[in-house]
């Protein structure tokens, strides 16, 4: 397909422009990354506006260029700043088409590209609570773009009934896994006996993980609770995440272990900077949140990693998760419907074992990798640029 040109620009390729608050671990940066990387490989020119963070220098490790920008600030009077600072940066750098992938930066992005007559896109990557008009104003911004970007279906259908977004320009992207990395084949025997150290492992007991943040809605409150149900003492659970200055939840979950005498089974540890190695460790993976994901990245990257997974029944894990075939889902909240599903996936035998890994390996590969995510965003700027703007 030749490569799109916006009306009255040179035959040159097209610059996009991503922005979002900040350039720290979630799946929003992680998303923007992976862009950024896929437009260089394209060979457009790929650029990044966010207030930057521990991950900008993989931005520019990607061939992208990164500009550091307040767009974490939320007030109104720093919104039209930097709607400003946009608009100055699409006109210095030819800016053909704007990536808002979060609501305080997409109301300065929205405004910049209404005035320099740039296309505008936007990603929908949460459901960002909309219990009041005034709320569901703030987020409605991200309705906005020419084409408006889903990261699954569960939030393609919130879009459409809470803001009545047009199917014509609503288009479903589901999260990528990148393949090559969350591969079995490909994590080292020392990879996995480093990290089994580092979490203080036995030898002699299965592995139960829990990926991410600690934060009361991702459900580690109820996996306690369900290993306390399921009354084993020969497991093993990892909760892998940080608290990020959360310290009173985090002391909350640690009376809780203490509470229901899983001293010796459950401990907390920080971020991982290996999960596939992490994944490798667990004989199930765990998402137990309370709230819908909006797609539920570690669901996918487990079963990328061929273990048994236990999801919530609700958000994007419905879409993920083939029941029975490669995990199944618990009613959310329910520890007691959790402890269900993990005397199941603890129960497995090896060959069942096995014909599950490899299922859910070829699920992932066939319809959730990163190449198929960054194709797929990539032809939809193409389709915006092979109009006229009409941010």
């Amino acid at each position: 397909m030749p490569e799109a040109k916006t009306a009255g620009k040179k035959d040159r390729p097209p610059v996009v422009l991503q922005v979002l608050p900040a350039m720290v671990a979630g799946g929003v940066e992680r998303g923007t990354v992976d862009m950024a990387a896929a437009l260089a490989e394209a060979g457009w020119t790929s650029l990044v506006a966010s207030a930057g963070g521990p991950m900008t220098h993989e931005i520019e490790r990607a061939g992208a260029t990164h500009f550091t920008l307040p767009l974490n600030r939320k007030n109104p009077f720093a919104l039209r700043q930097n709607a400003h600072r946009l608009a100055d940066l699409v006109k210095a750098h030819g800016v053909d088409l704007v990536h808002a992938r979060s609501r305080a930066p997409a109301w300065s992005a929205y405004a910049a590209a209404k005035e320099t007559r740039c296309h505008f896109v936007t990603t929908f990557h949460g459901t960002y609570g909309a219990q009041n008009w005034l709320k569901r104003r703030y987020n409605a911004v991200m309705t906005r773009g020419e084409r408006v970007i889903a990261i699954s279906e569960f939030i393609a259908g919130h879009m459409r009934r809470i803001y009545g977004v047009e199917p014509t320009k609503l288009r479903v992207i589901p999260r990528g896994v990148k393949m090559d990395i969350f591969d079995p084949a490909r994590v080292s025997a020392e990879r996995i006996i480093q990290l089994s150290r580092q979490w203080q492992l036995r030898d002699d007991a299965p592995v139960v993980v829990l990926p991410g943040r600690l934060t009361r809605w991702k459900g580690q409150t109820v996996l306690i609770d369900a290993l306390a149900h399921l009354g084993r003492k020969n497991v093993q659970c990892r909760l892998v995440g940080s608290d990020q200055g959360r310290t009173g939840y985090r002391k909350e979950l640690e009376r809780r272990i203490i509470a229901r005498d899983l001293s010796d089974v459950v401990k907390i540890v920080d971020h991982c900077r290996d999960m596939p190695a992490a994944y490798m460790l667990a004989d199930v993976v765990v998402s137990a949140s309370t709230d819908p994901e909006a797609f539920g990245r570690v669901v996918a990257e487990g079963q990328a990693m061929g273990r048994p997974v236990l999801a919530s029944d609700h958000g994007g894990a419905r879409e993920t998760v083939l029941v029975n075939e490669t995990g199944r889902l618990t009613p959310p909240g329910d520890a007691k419907g959790l402890a269900e599903g993990l005397d199941w996936a603890l129960g497995l035998t090896p060959e069942e074992r096995d014909r599950l890994a490899a299922k859910a390996r070829a699920h992932i590969a066939q319809n959730y990798t990163n190449a198929a995510m960054c194709k797929a965003t990539l032809d939809v700027y193409r389709e915006v640029l092979s109009t006229e703007p009409n941010p």
